[in-house]
């Protein structure tokens, strides 16, 4: 997994960026947990839901938001995250042409931001949200979510309470042309400290379902 400099809008950012062997290979960008609260891109679930998108033979990266490891610049209370997240969609985008398939990953604050990047970029063909802060942060901007996705929340998790997250969940599923895959952990805090597994079959079971269907659907066509 090679590691990539590329520009960002307030300085350099660093990556770890695994090019598939496939051509045009779908791509996939994962987002870390706050960066105030030591998430960075070697967190253990990000890393995990890199190397499931890896396993299914995506064109994946990971990389590190403004000031943590070697990325430059300092934590701007998300908004410049966001950018900083369309940086690296533009990067995967400039090296890949021809890719016409796009995920975006994001676990805790990083599930936050990849919503947040899904509003702005219409070409993200699904998403997965990894405990997603509903009760930190107002999710109201997904109206209309452009897409559906997974999400996935710990039936102990205190940071990001079940209860808060199912009510989002409830909210998307309203929608037309959106289905939310819920899965609850019952046994996980907001660590997700035994379920890495569990997360990464989770991951590559609803990945590989919804490729199965569009791809079914297209055959049709």
């Amino acid at each position: 997994m090679p590691e990539v400099m590329f520009a960002g809008p307030d300085g350099r950012l660093e990556g770890r960026y695994h090019h598939s062997s496939e051509p045009n290979a779908p791509l996939a960008l994962v987002l870390h947990p706050h960066p105030l609260h030591g998430g960075t891109m070697n967190n253990r679930i990000t890393y995990t839901m890199y190397r499931s998108f890896e396993k299914m033979g995506f064109s994946v990266m990971r990389y590190n938001s403004r000031g943590v490891g070697r990325s430059q610049g300092r934590y701007d209370g998300g908004i410049g995250e966001i950018s900083d997240a369309a940086a690296a969609l533009d990067w995967m985008q400039m090296v890949n042409p021809n890719s016409t398939e796009l995920w975006i990953s994001g676990y805790s604050f990083g599930a936050f931001v990849g919503m947040q990047l899904l509003m702005r970029r219409p070409e993200i063909s699904g998403w997965i949200s990894v405990a997603p802060p509903a009760n930190d942060y107002d999710f109201g901007f997904l109206a209309p979510c452009p897409c559906s996705g997974l999400m996935i929340a710990g039936g102990r998790d205190e940071m990001a309470p079940e209860p808060g997250i199912r009510k989002l969940v409830d909210k998307l599923n309203t929608q037309k042309n959106v289905t939310v895959d819920y899965r609850i952990f019952e046994d996980a805090d907001h660590i997700f400290a035994k379920q890495a597994d569990r997360v990464a079959e989770a991951l590559e079971d609803h990945v590989n379902t919804m490729r199965g269907r569009k791809a079914l659907a297209l055959a049709a066509d």
